[in-house]
């Protein structure tokens, strides 16, 4: 399961201050959110753009030389994982390309689900793709509309009445940011400030690292800009139009757990998850409570304080393995999972296991770890999802997987139990989750759990052709 992706912007009043650093350091706190590539663009008054992107970790790309030479007061910045397009050079962002009168940079979190029949349009008006992202599309879109109009406001309102789907935006315009979140706040930004210097990231930690001032989350629909040293703000005509749609997700398995997202913090929700399970599905018997690491650590810790059951981490994760291939027989895939987990025997030897992961797509690796567990020692393993079935594709930038691949789409949670060879199998229901998070039904999107879309699904966005892995 993949996310995409995290962003950077950063405005600075003083013209001498290179922002280039406390970008890198921001993307360092997202890396999370994208593995795959890493992009900075910025711009200096004497030297116009400066750019420079890579594939793989931030510091796979980035070196001190390369840093130093993105000089500039103003950049954008970008870590990623694929969902439309492929995992390769072209595909990573900023994607930058020229004006008549300068350039634009843009970063892109989330996905334009209409973006084929935009892609289809702007071929047909001569523009050629150097890419197969979604995040040219609106590159283009914009270049397009500005050889129109040359007020950028005025542009992005037009633009913003074409495009479907999930998106949080950074965009330079040759000296100018802009910071964009889509009208029904699908993906996550905030804005901070460290001294003169204004800062957008995806979550809330890419401020903490730069110890920057948190002052709040984009409002739906809203585009915040800067003229001189006064920060303005522009509410989208169509905002306000459509339902709220923030991702579940998010806080179930994608943000970093000292995030806060729409003033709710990662962490107490996942805690709050923990406490849920226990009430729904009590092992009052079990000897200890483990997390799947990282992400599921939270919700554990609230399962094994509303039980009393004692906590313990029975499955030590290596945070320097990439991916893995698709092992043929049950030996190696075992070893596939090792290699990211390592189990800690002597926690697991003769125990009654209550495990908590954040949720169940395929499957696969849940039924390694079981084994797993079970081959060190476990005499029991009672399986909590901190997410209620999956049961449907996404297509707001999460490549999960297509419905077929879905196990929850086509087994019950019995034969899924069966399946992963665990004693008992509980899921969150989707009012726990909604009473987690804290927010309304109606201001969530529940896509994939529920099969309801907050945006028209395109015939054409399939996922077997939407995601190119």
């Amino acid at each position: 399961m993949r996310d995409k992706c995290g962003i950077m912007g950063i405005h600075s009043t003083n013209k001498d201050f290179d922002v280039s650093s406390l970008i890198y350091y921001g993307l360092y706190a997202l890396q999370h959110r994208g593995q795959e590539s890493a992009g900075i663009a910025t711009f200096n008054h004497d030297s116009g753009l400066n750019y420079y992107c890579g594939m793989g970790l931030l510091t796979d790309v980035f070196k001190d030389d390369q840093i130093k030479n993105l000089v500039g007061n103003v950049g954008i910045g970008h870590v990623r994982y694929s969902t439309t397009g492929k995992s390769k050079l072209e595909n990573s962002q900023p994607f930058v390309t020229d004006f008549d009168d300068g350039f634009i940079s843009i970063a892109h979190n989330g996905d334009i689900v209409n973006s084929a029949r935009l892609r289809k349009e702007l071929i047909q008006d001569g523009y050629e793709f150097q890419s197969d992202t979604d995040s040219e599309v609106l590159c283009y879109l914009i270049k397009r509309e500005h050889e129109k109009n040359d007020n950028i406001i005025e542009v992005l309102e037009t633009i913003s009445k074409d495009i479907v789907g999930s998106y949080s935006l950074t965009i330079l315009i040759n000296n100018d940011l802009y910071i964009i979140r889509d009208p029904r706040a699908i993906k996550p930004l905030v804005l901070g400030k460290k001294d003169n210097v204004y800062i957008a990231a995806s979550e809330t930690v890419a401020l903490d690292v730069i110890n920057a001032e948190y002052i709040r989350d984009l409002e739906p629909g809203e585009i915040v800009y800067f003229d001189g040293d006064e920060v303005k703000s522009h509410i989208l005509e169509i905002a306000g139009k459509f339902p709220l749609a923030r991702c579940m997700f998010e806080y179930v398995y994608f943000a970093r757990p000292d995030s806060i997202i729409d003033g709710k913090t990662v962490y107490e929700v996942r805690k709050k998850i923990g406490e849920k399970l226990y009430e729904e599905y009590p092992i009052d018997d079990a000897d200890v409570v483990m997390p799947v690491p990282d992400s599921s650590i939270p919700a554990a810790i609230g399962y094994s304080r509303a039980s009393g059951i004692p906590y313990a981490e029975g499955l030590i994760k290596n945070r320097y393995v990439g991916r893995t291939f698709i092992m043929p027989t049950q030996e190696e895939r075992e070893m596939a999972v090792k290699l990211k987990v390592n189990p800690l025997a002597s926690e697991l030897k003769d125990k009654k296991i209550v495990l908590i992961d954040d949720s169940i797509v395929r499957g696969t690796t849940s039924e390694s770890l079981i084994d797993v567990l079970k081959a060190s020692g476990a005499k029991e393993v009672h399986l909590m999802i901190g997410c209620p079935p999956v049961i449907s594709p996404c297509y707001y930038g999460v490549a999960m997987a297509t419905k077929k691949e879905l196990i929850a789409a086509n087994f019950s949670v019995e034969e899924i139990r069966q399946k992963l060879g665990a004693e008992t199998l509980g899921y969150i229901t989707i009012e726990d989750l909604i009473d987690a998070i804290g927010f309304d039904r109606e201001e969530l999107c529940l896509g994939c759990i529920t099969e309801e879309y907050p945006t028209c699904i395109p015939d054409t966005a399939t996922p077997e052709s939407y995601y190119k892995f």
